[in-house]
């Protein structure tokens, strides 16, 4: 592990994920510090996002969307990002998702998109995405070959040995790879991980960007399990299923919440078939990457938005603060 010494600068941060896992932790990782990169998976294709590919044949802008959103701070443009429509053909719509695949189409490249609208949202940081390769994620379960990341997050896993695939395959960012490169932590934030996680590290040149950067890797774990798929999960299961694509021992760190949820959460958990992610302590045995436990849950739901109706999102999440300050720790030692 990659040992930094304290110093007066700002670390430089990339992110590695999508969707409400990082924006939760963007939106406080930009108060630690200016040096921060959304590195975005580039595979979502449900909900409103689905939608404007099918009928744009644009890029998928949502994760993106709300990666740019969390590093802005200008709070009306935000609000313009993340608005949705309630009513009528574009009734689910993100009105961001529109602008993002507008400029797209405008600029002629979904690269020249993001950087637009990082000045109109005027961001702390960078967007990139992992990959500008168009593709389709695919999932293997036995004999089962499942396509989208909208139909795998809905498909009940079969054996232990499911996996998932790119087609056609899609190459790193060059953007994305000096990001890497450049780090001094690289943080894989908590999401859903077959739908946007390993999507990101299965991007090929990824691995090679992880083991070649001299940045410290921190995974953050996931709160809860998910029904169907990571049931029962301890947190060395998400560490041992990443290195399954980027490679045994490249997380240096896996960062886990060890506070016991209040009784509001555990109810919540138990109707919708989430738990607690396992964290006996002698599991932890079983990887390299070194163990550290601390109080990393919101004590409040968050709010799903009235009009986003596609997609059901996860409202238990991590508190973003104190997610930051452990990482700020992991940093200055």
């Amino acid at each position: 592990m990659t040992t930094k010494t304290r110093d007066s600068r700002s670390p430089k941060i990339a992110v590695i994920g999508g969707g409400t896992g990082s924006f939760t932790l963007l939106q406080e990782l930009k108060e630690f510090t200016p040096h921060i990169t959304a590195l975005v998976n580039m595979s979502d294709d449900g909900g409103s996002t689905g939608k404007l590919r099918d009928e744009l044949g644009v890029l998928p802008p949502g994760d993106i969307r709300q990666c740019l959103v969390a590093l802005s701070d200008t709070p009306e443009v935000r609000d313009l990002f993340s608005f949705r429509f309630g009513q009528g053909s574009l009734a689910g719509q993100s009105l961001g998702n529109i602008i993002l695949s507008g400029l797209e189409l405008q600029q002629g490249s979904f690269a020249k998109a993001i950087k637009v609208a990082s000045v109109i949202l005027h961001i702390n940081g960078a967007v990139i995405p992992i990959t500008l390769d168009n593709h389709t994620l695919v999932m293997y379960d036995g004999d089962d070959v499942i396509n989208g990341e909208h139909n795998i997050g809905h498909h009940a896993i079969k054996t232990k040995g499911a996996y998932i695939k790119l087609t056609p395959k899609a190459r790193i960012n060059p953007e994305a790879a000096a990001a890497i490169a450049d780090a001094d932590l690289i943080v894989i934030a908590p999401g859903n991980l077959y739908g946007s996680l390993l999507p990101a590290l299965a991007v090929e040149g990824v691995a090679e960007a992880l083991k070649d950067t001299k940045a410290t890797v921190v995974a953050v774990s996931n709160l809860v399990t998910k029904p169907d798929q990571t049931d029962g999960w301890h947190v060395v299961d998400y560490v041992k299923e990443f290195e399954k694509y980027i490679g045994e021992g490249q997380i240096d760190i896996v960062l886990y919440n060890t506070d016991t949820p209040t009784e509001k959460l555990l109810k919540k958990y138990a109707a919708d078939g989430e738990f607690p992610v396992d964290i006996t302590e002698e599991r932890f045995k079983e990887v390299s990457a070194k163990p550290v436990g601390a109080n990393l849950v919101a004590k409040e739901l968050a709010k799903q938005d009235k009009n986003d109706k596609a997609i059901q999102r996860t409202l238990i999440r991590h508190d973003g603060y104190r997610v930051g300050r452990q990482l700020m720790g992991i940093f200055y030692g």
